[in-house]
């Protein structure tokens, strides 16, 4: 055997175990970052469903002639602003993310203060519809705390693959960036809950 061939041979395998490595993280990522963005379509389907829920809402409680406007109104405007309120699953930024989680909170600010005032209209608090409302949004609500949940996991599952060493040499090569995680409004933990018990 010649001895030139030697070290390319052994050039060859690094290169080839080299090419392995890279394509396996860039599936690996796609994978994760696939996952993620999965999650996230979920988190908006469950807030689009509380949307509905509340428009739904706010038509059986028009019905009442004298109940108070300018709630209804503040709830018909903070609904608007959630709905327009979207975010491109490949647009996960910390700012897109902030504008969304403001405007959700405003929403679920305002639907506090409508179920509030509701208390002091008891025909409306008997109305099956009502009733029935408000039952499926207090399990959408459950239902959007445990999208946000899977959506964390699958960011902090993609998050630790590319920012690792050494896969955090090709993240940026392959153009993988960090994803924003769903966090806390700030002061929301001295946010009023929704109160869907008017027993």
């Amino acid at each position: 055997m010649k001895k030139w061939l030697i070290p390319l041979i052994i050039i060859a395998v690094i290169a080839f175990g080299l090419y392995q490595w890279a394509v396996g993280f860039n599936n690996t990522a796609v994978e994760y970052e696939a996952d993620a963005k999965t999650a996230w379509s979920n988190v908006e389907s469950s807030y689009q469903r509380r949307n509905d829920l509340i428009g739904n809402l706010v038509k059986t409680v028009q019905g009442a002639a004298d109940f108070e406007r300018g709630t209804l109104t503040d709830v018909i405007e903070a609904r608007a602003k959630a709905t327009s309120t979207n975010i491109d699953a490949n647009n996960l930024t910390p700012e897109n993310m902030a504008a969304f989680q403001q405007a959700q909170s405003g929403l679920t600010g305002a639907l506090s203060k409508l179920m509030v005032v509701v208390e002091r209209y008891p025909d409306l608090k008997a109305n099956q519809n009502f009733l029935e409302l408000q039952s499926q949004l207090e399990g959408t609500e459950n239902r959007i705390n445990v999208a946000r949940d899977r959506f964390n996991e699958k960011v902090n599952i993609y998050d630790i693959h590319t920012t690792k060493f050494p896969g955090k040499l090709l993240a940026g090569w392959f153009g993988f960036e960090e994803m924003a995680r769903y966090e806390a409004a700030p002061g929301s933990e001295n946010a009023p809950d929704v109160n869907f018990d008017f027993d």
